[in-house]
């Protein structure tokens, strides 16, 4: 090597790039003004010779080699020198040609950095992450990761056969780690490579991976999501209304994986078979919504993806991220909108993850106490730490702006609140104040669910919130958290626990049976059967009713018109609206074969049905979260095990009667009504159509000046065992109709 070129080296820094510890190779790497000119310098581990091609006149000049490891130099007497890459020879004959990648300036700004140190960089997954583009005239790819506690971090993958000296990363003040990479396109397998000061390298998935490989495999995919052209233009401009309080939400809930069959070879269906399909049912039955199990990437197909370990990758289980645009953008099409379980609760240890990541616990709590999570076996995040709430509050708003989901399903909500949820004495430490409230947490909550309502004005947020810690859906400038729907889980511990006795014991468990409604307008509920309650040994929803096979479907579908005429949104597992006997689970689909026996076509057209009710009865939806939506008829009836009540809507004519039968008896009911004049059935569960007896009321009800529960008129239905009829106000008009002529004299006739 020549002296002058000698002198002009950083020898310590080179040092660092050889022993693959430089935390900003760029300050050395590729082209620097030196004195009249410039030098530039390359690292090539093993490489025997490299040549510099100019791609302006395709003119080569050969480098000099500065480290027997793979260091080359040369300086040029050009103060801007024109485009060029690089030819490397190695000691095996092979060549390669490649570009530069320390020939590029950052794309993360001060102004980024610090949005994200302060955990308000809500597009941050834009500047983190693998992401497909052209810059200074090459394509490749610019990756991004948040890693502050390394010594050294490096791109590696398919683009440069995963060796970590290669794509040694730039690491900025915020301890982001940035490198673009010519060459790396999209579909290429990628890791980061981490080092630590002990010495200790090893790989890690990208936490903002936009794609994965399919487990077991676990490296991340680089994925490009603008090449998608969306059309669901309509559905996003009536969407805040579709989706206001007083409009009908009837939601669908399933899991990918179990819906329909793969095609012959595939262990799992495309989203683009499953969109399809999905949208066929979906609008046939009448459900406005359907809400997906996570799609999120998750290692183990067990935990249905509440163990997210990608939370910006739709899983490879059922395709690409374009795959899953395709799906998101039909269901809009069709008039579907779509909630998506998330997870920001808790992470799985898996040790390509998130956990320790850069030899700390970067996303989770030092102290076990805090970071872990004894009923899962996971990782609690860290939500006082600004990165690492940055990363969940722009995770939310990613699935939203990036897949346009209408709706974020917040699973385990009552884990985030408390810091002793699932945690005996001495397994957690108390707030500043001694208490028990997860005060980081809190304002988490707080901060998303202000900031998604701000940017997606009408994208619902939904808490799966299982106590009763105030005000879920309070308004956030009263105090409350923000949340547009809860689900309520106590209407249905509460329900499914009275219906399992037998009817005969059912009157010494009838304040389970009204105790929903003490409580019905404290929060904005969603009614939910989910998942949750089928699995498990917890039987399938038909199997949790008692009795014989006729008394199971009555009691079934006794059940569903009682959840569909109660106060709340509602929700229903998918197969339980077929009355499946089997548990459900993740190795298996839906059983849509019982479709071909009588009384699973009649609860499945009794969903349909009251679906369609649910729709077109304002009585049913438009004073979901009013007191003037409801009325008790009579809820004391205990001992005969029935319930009468009134829906009501804005107008007198929408008023709705509702009866319900828990008994194993027939009934003769008199039912004292607000108005006087006709009352008909419009639908009665027990309906032959439905798989019941037909022991319905045919005719109009007129009403009868007889006091009744306390009302000046009333009417008489006939009730079969576990049943539920629903009757609708038809004015006076209706008894005027029916009312004899008055007599008048005859005219004579010659």
């Amino acid at each position: 090597m020549n002296k002058k070129l000698y002198k002009l080296m950083n020898w310590p820094a080179i040092e660092e790039i050889i022993y693959s510890e430089a935390s900003d190779p760029h300050a050395l790497l590729g082209p620097h003004p030196s004195g009249s000119g410039t030098l530039l310098q390359t690292f090539w581990p093993g490489a025997e010779k490299v040549q510099i091609q100019f791609l302006t006149d395709m003119s080569e000049k050969e480098m000099e080699l500065a480290d027997d490891d793979g260091f080359f130099a040369l300086w040029l007497p050009e103060k801007k020198i024109t485009p060029y890459r690089y030819i490397i020879t190695y000691p095996d004959g092979r060549l390669e040609t490649r570009q530069d990648a320390y020939r590029h300036t950052s794309l993360i700004t001060k102004d980024d950095e610090a949005a994200f140190a302060h955990g308000i960089h809500y597009t941050i997954y834009e500047k983190l992450g693998a992401h497909p583009m052209t810059l200074d005239g090459e394509e490749g790819t610019y990756f991004g990761v948040w890693a502050p506690n390394a010594v050294r971090v490096s791109a590696v993958g398919d683009f440069n056969n995963w060796d970590g000296r290669i794509h040694q990363m730039r690491k900025m003040p915020t301890g982001i780690f940035e490198i673009f990479v010519p060459g790396a396109k999209v579909g290429d397998n990628y890791k980061f490579e981490i080092k630590l000061k002990t010495g200790l390298t090893y790989l890690k998935a990208d936490p903002y991976g936009n794609a994965a490989q399919l487990r077991p495999e676990n490296a991340s995919v680089i994925a490009d999501l603008k090449q998608f052209k969306w059309e669901d233009e309509k559905w996003l401009q009536t969407r805040e209304q579709l989706q206001k309080p007083g409009e009908p939400m009837s939601v669908y809930e399933l899991y990918l994986g179990s819906f329909t069959d793969p095609e012959e070879g595939n262990a799992y269906a495309n989203y683009r078979d499953i969109a399809t399909k999905l949208i066929s049912y979906v609008k046939e039955m009448g459900y406005t919504h359907i809400e997906l199990m996570p799609v999120m990437e998750h290692p183990f197909d067990a935990s249905w993806g509440y163990q997210t370990i990608g939370y910006y990758a739709p899983t490879a289980r059922y395709g690409t991220p374009e795959d899953f645009m395709y799906f998101m953008n039909e269901m809009h099409k069709a008039g579907i909108g779509v909630i998506l379980d998330w997870v920001p609760a808790h992470f799985p240890r898996d040790i390509y993850g998130l956990s320790n990541f850069d030899g700390t616990c970067l996303y989770e709590h030092l102290d076990p106490r805090q970071g872990f999570h004894p009923h899962w076996g996971t990782l609690i995040y860290n939500y006082g730490r600004p990165e690492v709430k940055n990363y969940l509050i722009a995770n939310a708003l990613f699935w939203v702006e990036k897949f346009h989901a209408d709706g974020i399903r917040m699973d385990a909500v009552a884990s985030m609140l408390y810091l002793d949820y699932g945690k005996r004495d001495g397994e957690w430490v108390a707030n500043m104040y001694g208490g028990n409230e997860n005060l980081e947490a809190l304002e988490f909550i707080k901060h998303l669910n202000s900031i998604l309502k701000k940017r997606n004005p009408g994208v619902l947020s939904i808490a799966e919130e299982s106590t009763a810690w105030p005000m879920i859906t309070g308004a956030l400038e009263d105090g409350g958290l923000g949340f547009d729907l809860k689900w309520n889980m106590g209407f249905m511990n509460d329900y499914l626990d009275y219906i399992k006795y037998d009817p005969y014991f059912r009157s010494h468990h009838h304040g389970e049976l009204t105790f929903s409604m003490i409580y019905a307008y404290s929060e904005h509920f969603i009614l939910t059967f989910s998942h949750d309650e089928v699995v498990h040994g917890k039987s399938s929803m038909l199997g949790k009713m008692p009795g014989e096979r006729e008394q199971k479907f009555a009691g079934l579908r006794l059940t569903y018109a009682y959840m569909m005429s109660h106060p709340g949104k509602k929700l229903i597992f998918m197969g339980q609206d077929l009355g499946e006997f089997d548990e459900w689970n993740e190795n298996r689909r839906v059983e849509w074969e019982l479709l071909q026996y009588a009384e699973h076509q009649g609860l499945n057209a009794l969903i349909k049905k009251l679906n369609q009710l649910y729709k077109t009865l304002p009585a049913l939806y438009e004073l979901d979260h009013a007191a003037e939506g409801f009325e008790w008829i009579n809820s004391i009836a205990g001992n005969e095990c029935f319930l009468t009540y009134l829906r009501k809507g804005k107008k007198k004519e929408d008023t709705l009667v509702v009866a319900a039968n828990f008994s194993g008896a027939p009934l003769q009911l008199r039912i004292g009504v607000p108005y006087e004049g006709g009352y008909k059935e419009i639908i009665n569960t027990d309906d032959s159509a439905f798989g019941g007896s037909g022991n319905v009321n045919s005719r109009i009800k007129k009403t009868a000046k007889k006091e009744w529960d306390e009302r000046p008129y009333s009417i008489q239905i006939k009730l079969a065992p576990l049943s539920v009829s629903i009757l609708a106000y038809k004015g006076e008009e209706e008894k005027k109709k029916t009312e004899p002529k008055a007599s008048g004299s005859r005219k004579k006739t010659k």
